[in-house]
């Protein structure tokens, strides 16, 4: 495990061939998804790098304004009534492009890379996959929605349209209700995307049921 950058990398395997580039949630750090990769290496996921960045700080409304690791600000919990920071996603887009190019330099190519990310990490995931001009492997959005979702008609690139897409949420989310991100998945396949959903009776977070899926979907990638 090392720090070459501002965040994390875990390696399975001795010669990467896949990078899954995983965003964390609001809050916390690359750390967050760190212990996930053991799971999945006993799981057979072979060869693959994963890169864990660490989102930038800022003010965070909902927090008081304190700063802190995020991807973007947040104004309310009520996803019906609250402005989007534009500003902050199209600048955490940028720095997901450019992990994307710095894995390129290394030799993955790009449909051989996955965005994946957990909350606010899957939105930026989400949002950053369906304008870039280059294919991916895959999108994981986990416990999350998609944002500037009334830009992605007149946004999006053909690039990604049969890029898999895997959606998964807890039926019992206290952050980001289901039936946002069910209307999420439900505006993606308007647009013809290539949805898988799950859902398991959690809460915002991750569980072990979900790990085991998560490496079943990698492996159809990888």
């Amino acid at each position: 495990m090392t720090e070459q950058f501002d965040g994390i990398e875990v390696t399975t395997g001795t010669t990467p061939t896949h990078t899954v580039i995983w965003l964390h949630g609001l809050g916390a750090d690359g750390n967050d998804f760190v212990p996930v990769v053991d799971e999945l290496e006993k799981r057979a996921i072979d060869n693959c790098r994963f890169v864990f960045p660490h989102a930038p700080m800022r003010a965070v409304t909902i927090n008081g304004g304190m700063s802190m690791r995020a991807w973007y600000d947040i104004t309310s919990l009520d996803f019906d009534q609250r402005e989007q920071d534009a500003a902050g996603t199209a600048e955490s887009k940028e720095l997901v492009e450019s992990l994307i190019n710095r894995e390129n330099t290394r030799g993955i190519s790009t449909d051989k890379i996955v965005l994946a990310g957990f909350s606010q990490g899957g939105a930026i995931a989400l949002h950053t996959a369906l304008r870039l001009p280059d294919q991916l492997a895959g999108v994981m959005a986990l416990s999350t929605y998609l944002p500037m979702a009334d830009t992605l008609a007149a946004e999006r690139h053909p690039a990604n349209q049969q890029t898999p897409i895997f959606m998964a949420h807890g039926s019992h989310d206290e952050v980001i209700a289901l039936r946002y991100a069910q209307a999420s998945k439900e505006t993606l396949e308007k647009h013809n995307y290539n949805v898988g959903w799950k859902t398991y009776p959690m809460g915002h977070s991750l569980s072990m049921e979900e790990i085991i899926d998560i490496a079943g979907w990698l492996k159809t990638l990888l």
